[in-house]
C-alpha cells in the first residue's frame, strides 16, 4: 500500500512527516524546519546596529568599514590642530593606551568648520599629531560635521545621542561614546576633558 506523506507548515515553511516516523523523529524534522526559517529571515534582534553600516576613509586614504568595530567601545571625537582644546589629544591618547586592550577604540575626525582651526592636509595633520602628542589611535580624513555637507556618520551620531538630540556640533573635541552593542550612550561637550570620561567608559567596557 502506498505510504502517505503528511505536509505541515511552520511559519510558512513546509516540511514532510512520514507516518512511520517516531514522535522523536517528527519533532526533529519540525525543529530543522524552524531553524531553516530563522536562518533565512533573521530577527531584528540579530541585525547589526546602524553605526556598523558606515564606511569612512582613514587619514592615509584607506577605507575602513565600521563593522570591524562590532563588540568594541568607541569614543568618536572631532578634532583640530589649532584649537584651545587641542591639548586634549594628550588625554585621548592616554585613554587609548590605558583601555585599548580592554576594547576601547578612540576615533578622531579632523574638522575645519570651527574658525578654520584645522587648515592642514592629511600629511600635516598626521605629522602634527605624531610629533606633539604621539597619537596612536585611528585618525580619519578631514570631514564636515554640521550643515548640508555633514558626514553621514555625524548626522547619525547627533540624532542617536540621548543628550542634545539632533543638535549641531558646537565646537571641536565634542565626544560621542558608543557601547559594545553600537548604541550611542552619551555625548560630551568640548570642555569635558578626556580624563573626565573614565567613569563613563569603564561602565561600558
Amino acid at each position: 500500500m502506498k505510504k502517505t506523506i503528511l505536509l505541515s507548515l511552520i511559519a510558512g515553511t513546509a516540511f514532510a512527516v512520514m507516518p512511520s516516523m517516531t514522535a522523536t523523529q517528527a519533532t526533529s524534522v519540525r525543529g530543522e524546519a524552524k531553524s531553516a526559517k530563522a536562518s533565512s529571515n533573521p530577527s531584528k534582534g540579530n541585525k547589526l546596529a546602524k553605526i556598523y553600516e558606515f564606511k569612512e576613509k582613514s587619514l592615509d586614504g584607506k577605507n575602513i568599514d565600521f563593522s570591524r568595530y562590532k563588540g568594541d567601545v568607541l569614543l568618536i571625537v572631532n578634532t583640530a590642530s589649532k584649537c584651545g582644546y587641542t591639548p586634549q589629544y594628550k588625554g585621548l591618547e592616554e585613554l587609548n593606551k590605558t583601555y585599548s586592550a580592554k576594547g576601547l577604540k578612540v576615533l578622531g575626525f579632523p574638522c575645519n568648520q570651527f574658525k578654520a582651526q584645522e587648515p592642514g592636509d592629511a600629511h600635516e595633520i598626521h605629522d602634527f599629531c605624531q610629533k606633539n602628542y604621539g597619537v596612536d589611535f585611528q585618525m580619519f580624513e578631514k570631514i564636515e560635521v554640521n550643515g548640508e555637507n555633514a558626514n553621514p556618520l555625524y548626522k547619525y551620531l547627533k540624532e542617536a545621542a540621548p543628550e542634545d538630540k539632533g543638535a549641531e556640533i558646537r565646537w571641536n573635541f565634542t565626544k560621542f561614546l558608543v557601547d559594545r552593542k553600537g548604541n550611542v550612550v552619551k555625548r560630551f561637550d568640548s570642555k569635558v576633558k578626556p580624563e573626565e570620561l573614565v567613569s563613563d567608559i569603564e561602565k561600558v567596557l
